[in-house]
């Protein structure tokens, strides 16, 4: 069997894991019907709720009830989706984002998403491991939801980061805590005026997608404005999104050890040749390149957006299953804190990094 054949092979379900993945498709495709049903049953006032926050929150609950009592059953099933079925809704995220979208909006934007991520994710973790002595791996997960597309970034993150399933959820609720106040805080601080003093409607589109945490709430926030906002501020977050490929490449070889098992510091070929490679990151980043230059009819993009969706909700239902209150509870007030610092910095830092970019 050669490597590529093999490596196929782990994305092919293995009979033992179909009741486990039954389970999780069923309960992602409620999570999914149940996001749409809210939204249309409180007539749109419900804002920001996403089929992937559903998920997990309904997972951990019956992941704290009743997955217990059948977990030797569904475990293998479980598992995939939060292994395989993640890389694969990463690799499908690229059917939303072409380079086109990234063209038009500049220079500027790419400057701020930059900035904004790489100023972040370096202040996260020196806060988290440094000051509020947060364990790395928490640390790691926090910042790269703050720092790219929230929970995407942190279920990205895991494989590389070798995170447990708790450390992933309390990254998650930093992203949906604090990415949902600041949904509703930037189009309100807009309309009173604030923000309009330093920003034309453009730069604020750059500066929420730039600076708010998911997908779904740069949405809101710049929709909020306008629709021509609410465009500019889209384009420049999937932006952000495409960054997650490099990212995690870095990531994966600032985690590689530098030294070897007699204590002999490797040189920088070894430590390369440890890394490894999140091949899924890359792909999707094909797939960008794909969609970007191949001719797609409309049907067979929205066909892929969805399977998207239903594959990233799939993740995060299997996430909330394997999530214990009490590991939770353990790890304290200490990431919250951590996110809320954070999310001052993307409020402030951000809007500075923006600013200063506009008037170049």
């Amino acid at each position: 069997m050669t490597a590529f054949t093999q490596a196929i092979s782990h994305y092919i379900p293995k009979y033992r894991q179909f009741m486990g993945l039954m389970v999780v498709l069923t309960g992602s495709l409620f999570c999914l019907w149940l996001n749409t049903s809210l939204d249309i049953w409180s007539n749109g006032r419900i804002v920001g709720l996403s089929s992937l926050t559903l998920a997990i929150l309904i997972g951990m609950v019956l992941g704290n009830t009743i997955y217990p009592k059948c977990a030797a059953k569904l475990a293998d099933g479980v598992c995939f989706a939060k292994g395989q079925i993640l890389r694969l809704a990463i690799i499908f995220y690229g059917f939303k984002l072409t380079l086109t979208e990234v063209a038009s909006v500049g220079m500027p934007a790419v400057m701020s998403d930059a900035l904004v991520l790489t100023s972040t994710f370096l202040i996260t973790y020196w806060l988290g491991t440094k000051l509020l002595k947060v364990d790395k791996e928490t640390t790691l997960l926090i910042g790269a939801g703050a720092s790219i597309c929230g929970a995407a970034a942190v279920i990205a993150a895991e494989p590389v980061v070798k995170a447990e399933a708790h450390k992933v959820t309390i990254a998650v609720a930093t992203v949906v805590v604090f990415g949902t106040i600041a949904m509703l805080l930037y189009p309100f601080l807009y309309h009173l005026g604030w923000l309009q003093v330093w920003l034309s409607p453009q730069d604020y589109g750059v500066y929420t997608g730039s600076t708010i945490h998911e997908v779904a709430q740069v949405v809101v926030a710049g929709n909020a404005i306008s629709l021509e906002v609410g465009d500019t501020a889209v384009v420049t977050k999937m932006i952000r999104v495409m960054m997650l490929a490099p990212f995690l490449l870095i990531l994966s070889f600032a985690l590689t050890k530098s030294g070897g098992s007699d204590g002999e510091k490797l040189s920088i070929m070894h430590r390369v040749k440890q890394v490894k490679v999140p091949w899924f990151a890359f792909i999707f980043i094909l797939i960008v390149l794909l969609h970007t230059w191949l001719p797609m009819s409309k049907s067979f993009e929205n066909t892929m957006v969805r399977l998207d969706d239903i594959l990233l909700t799939m993740a995060m239902f299997a996430l909330g299953l394997t999530t214990h209150l009490s590991a939770i509870k353990q790890a304290g007030a200490k990431p919250l804190i951590l996110g809320a610092i954070m999310f001052g910095w993307l409020i402030i830092g951000g809007g500075l990094i923006n600013v200063g970019i506009s008037f170049i």
